[in-house]
């Protein structure tokens, strides 16, 4: 693919790219032709539009903050301009009109989405790229249709995710969250806390993030099993685990259980009822995956009747999660804002491989795409 043409479409985008000189360095003008030859560029032309002319690239909400003030924009300088909106859109029509004339949306929160209405209303978008593994908050089907290329970042952040996870795991086993509530209201309560060492870890979803899950357990002296969709003889060896025929199996021998699959139809409601009602009584369940894979009144409801032993949850089904809810008085249940990933390095791969996938995007070689 041609980089001067890749966001070329009912009417001519005028781009900027810094390349090496030997590779030759061109801009496009209004006066050129989509189908014709560019303009060989002239860095000292009075008459270069690197701003007003160029891509516009939108951070359309970026809220709490993550990319705004980051060193990575200034790869972007180059290539265009770079919009950032440091609140939520509130509402779709806000979110259209900060996004219209954009070419590229830097998507650094996944409280902003884009449905089928949104995406429809936006010819000039050409791509879309995440600051997170997951892309549920964009309708693919309708981005693959539209011809809007959607990246994202598999496993940039995954040591960062389960090193969070596994503080969920000790925050949980060990009751620290608890215990500290009572000191600071000057109460001396002891509990009996739960052991890791020689346990039980299991593992649903083997992708980046289950594999360093797979690693820290077994040095933590754990014995790790895992279930997913597509087990392999060569996966489990790869990983050091061992995996199990069904969920059901694999959630009735864990003592710890953590979910990293993709919120897809398949996924969703992936644990309810029926299976929290096969874990042990003594179990404790991770969610690092996405909200809706786990039914949240089902869950709060075994943790009540004392059919759990805990539970660590990142995620939430509608986030931000400021609702009152019956896990919140849960007293064995941890959770954290969506915050795996929210380390100074974690946040630095993230705003940098958001970069990185716009400039490989505008320089024609596209990569990380997510397909339907």
């Amino acid at each position: 693919m041609d980089p001067r043409r890749c966001l070329s479409g009912s009417r001519t985008v005028r781009l900027v790219f810094d390349r090496l000189a030997k590779m030759g360095l061109y801009y496009r003008t209004a006066a050129d032709k989509v189908d014709g030859p560019a303009t060989p560029f002239n860095p000292l032309s009075v008459e270069t539009t690197f701003m007003s002319d160029s891509v516009r690239i939108l951070v359309p909400g970026d809220d709490p903050p993550q990319i705004a003030g980051s060193p990575q924009l200034d790869r972007l300088q180059s290539y265009g301009e770079v919009v950032i909106h440091a609140d939520r859109p509130a509402s779709k029509q806000d979110q259209i009109q900060r996004a219209a004339g954009c070419q590229v949306v830097i998507n650094s929160r996944g409280s902003v989405t884009w449905r089928d209405e949104e995406l429809r209303a936006l010819p000039d978008l050409r791509m879309i790229t995440t600051c997170s593994i997951g892309t549920d908050m964009i309708d693919l089907k309708t981005a693959a249709e539209l011809g809007i290329v959607v990246s994202n970042q598999p496993g940039r952040t995954a040591p960062v995710v389960a090193e969070h996870m596994f503080g969920l795991l000790f925050t949980v086993a060990k009751r620290a969250a608890f215990q500290t509530a009572e000191i600071r209201e000057q109460r001396w309560t002891r509990r009996m806390n739960l052991g890791v060492q020689g346990k039980t870890l299991g593992i649903v979803g083997t992708g980046n993030i289950g594999a360093e899950m797979a690693r820290l357990g077994r040095a933590m002296g754990m014995d790790v099993i895992a279930w997913t969709f597509n087990p392999t003889p060569e996966r489990a060896s790869q990983l050091g685990v061992r995996f199990v025929d069904t969920l059901s199996e694999l959630l009735q021998q864990s003592d710890y259980v953590s979910l990293h699959v993709a919120l897809t139809e398949d996924t969703r409601g992936l644990i309810g009822q029926q299976e929290l009602a096969v874990m042990k009584d003594d179990a404790v369940l991770l969610n690092g995956a996405r909200g809706p894979v786990v039914d949240l009144d089902a869950l709060a409801d075994s943790l009540q009747k004392g059919q759990l032993a805990g539970a660590g949850l990142d995620v939430f089904p509608d986030e931000p999660f400021v609702e009152a809810h019956p896990i919140s008085d849960c007293e064995q249940v941890v959770m954290t804002p969506h915050a795996a990933d929210q380390t100074p390095e974690g946040v630095d791969l993230l705003n940098g491989g958001a970069v990185d996938n716009v400039i490989v995007f505008l320089e024609g070689r596209p990569q990380n795409n997510v397909a339907v």
